[in-house]
């Protein structure tokens, strides 16, 4: 019985070193939280920025409000920075907590097939600017980030995949709700991260495995 045992206990050593060397498994709940709180904030400053020009509507010229959408880009652009700051210093504190190797080939493999549909993303963006379509670029955002998440997450923890179709559905919702843009942006990058966050957080952290 003890024989059984032990063979039974190598097996699965075998089968988590295995998934450790093809998948990276140190992404944290609290960089889900951290980006989720990021998404807040910038949708809480874009508020602010759109109230601002509305109180000043009598004396808008349309120099105003082409400003006003390269405030709400750079708000855009600075969230992102700073989700993506928050997350990597979150999961190299648990790279290194668990003794993992942050930047291995599984990290790797995830970094490029996230990043590639994401920088497919932003030249759509950047092309929706170019033409003033200013009212899908949210949408196209929330499309095309649940779309990397999707195809990174066949390189780290399963969950990803979930957040991923969230974020697409959050992202179509907005093709045909482009009044509600601003909401479902603080649902997609907010909420919905933080409710991830939370939720890898107690599964895989609150008790140390």
């Amino acid at each position: 019985m003890s024989t059984n045992i032990s063979g039974l206990n190598t097996l699965q050593d075998i089968r988590n070193m295995m998934e450790k060397s093809s998948r990276f498994i140190s992404l944290s709940g609290w960089s889900g939280i951290s980006a989720g709180i990021c998404g807040l904030a910038g949708t809480w400053f874009a508020w602010q920025r759109i109230n601002a020009f509305h109180a000043q509507a009598n004396s808008a010229s349309s120099q105003c409000i082409d400003c006003l959408k390269t405030d709400l880009l750079v708000i855009a652009s600075l969230v992102f920075a700073a989700a993506f700051a928050t997350a990597f210093f979150f999961t190299f504190l648990r790279s290194r907590r668990d003794g993992g190797v942050l930047w291995g080939p599984a990290a790797r493999r995830l970094l490029w097939n996230t990043l590639f549909p994401m920088l497919a993303g932003g030249l759509v963006i950047l092309r929706l600017v170019s033409l003033e379509q200013y009212d899908i670029i949210i949408s196209v955002s929330l499309i095309f980030y649940g779309l990397a998440l999707i195809n990174g997450s066949r390189y780290t923890i399963g969950e990803v995949r979930y957040l991923g179709y969230a974020e697409l559905a959050t992202g179509l919702i907005s093709l045909w709700l482009p009044e509600l843009g601003l909401s479902l942006w603080a649902i997609g990058f907010g909420l919905l991260h933080i409710v991830y966050g939370i939720a890898m957080w107690w599964k895989y952290e609150r008790t140390g495995n």
